[in-house]
C-alpha cells in the first residue's frame, strides 16, 4: 500500500473520530490535498456532524474540489429526508457559488419548515440567481418576512437587501400585510437598506413602534 493510500484511509478514519479536533484536523488534511475519494464521506459527515466549526472545515474541504464531481452529489444532498443534510449541502453551494445548481433550488426550499434549512437556501438563492429572476426570488424570500426569531428575520433581511433594488416592490406590499409581525419585519429590512449602520435590533425595535401606531415608513 503505498503512503498516499494510507493518508487517505487516516483520514478517512480520523473523520468519524469521537474527538472534535481530531474530525477537524482530518478535514482540514482533505482539503489540503484534495482527493475525489474523499467526496462521499465529506457530504456524510455534513449531514451528521455535531460541531459547527467542524462542519464550516468540512464544507471548506468540499470547496477545495473541483465543482464537477462535487455539485452532483451536493444536487442529491439538498433532496435529503435529513435537515441537516439539506441544510449543509445548501451552504456549500453557496460557497461554490456554480449556477448551474439554481434550478436545486425550489420554493419547496426557500419555504422550509427548518429554520436552518431555510436560511442557508436565502443564502444560497442570492448568489446563485441567474440576472433577471431576482424579482421572483424576491417576491418567494418576501413571502417569509415575519418567520421565526431574531437570527432567522436577520437573515431573511440580509438577503432581501443582497437583491438590491429590485426588492423594494415586494417589501412595500408587505410592509401593507395584515400581520404585524410581518409589517414590522418589511419595515425594519426597508430601513437597513437605506442605513445599513442602524443594526437590525434597532430597525425591528423601530418597526414595532411604527407597527404599534399604525403608520409605515412612507407615512413617517
Amino acid at each position: 500500500m503505498s503512503k498516499q493510500d494510507t493518508d487517505t484511509i487516516r483520514a478517512l478514519q480520523g473523520l468519524e473520530n469521537s474527538s472534535s479536533s481530531v474530525r477537524l484536523q482530518a478535514a482540514l488534511a482533505v482539503g489540503t490535498t484534495p482527493d475525489p475519494r474523499f467526496i462521499d464521506k465529506l457530504i456524510e459527515r455534513c449531514a451528521s456532524e455535531p460541531e459547527f466549526y467542524v462542519r464550516e472545515m468540512l464544507t471548506w474541504a468540499l470547496t477545495r474540489h473541483a465543482p464537477s464531481t462535487t455539485v452532483p452529489e451536493l444536487l442529491h444532498e439538498v433532496r435529503s429526508e435529513r435537515a441537516q443534510a439539506r441544510s449543509q449541502a445548501l451552504h456549500t453551494l453557496s460557497k461554490i457559488g456554480d449556477r448551474q445548481a439554481w434550478p436545486a433550488i425550489t420554493r419547496a426550499l426557500l419555504t422550509d419548515a427548518d429554520d436552518e434549512v431555510a436560511r442557508s437556501a436565502w443564502r444560497a438563492a442570492v448568489v446563485l440567481v441567474p440576472e433577471g429572476e431576482e424579482p421572483e426570488l424576491a417576491a418567494v424570500l418576501s413571502t417569509q418576512l415575519g418567520r421565526g426569531e431574531r437570527e432567522t428575520q436577520l437573515s431573511l433581511s440580509r438577503a432581501l437587501i443582497a437583491l438590491g433594488g429590485v426588492m423594494v416592490p415586494a417589501l412595500r406590499a408587505a410592509m401593507k400585510d395584515p400581520d404585524p409581525r410581518v409589517r414590522a419585519h418589511a419595515i425594519a429590512t426597508e430601513r437597513l437598506l437605506r442605513d445599513p449602520d442602524a443594526g437590525f435590533e434597532f430597525a425591528i425595535e423601530e418597526a414595532k413602534r411604527v407597527v404599534a401606531l399604525g403608520r409605515t415608513s412612507q407615512e413617517g
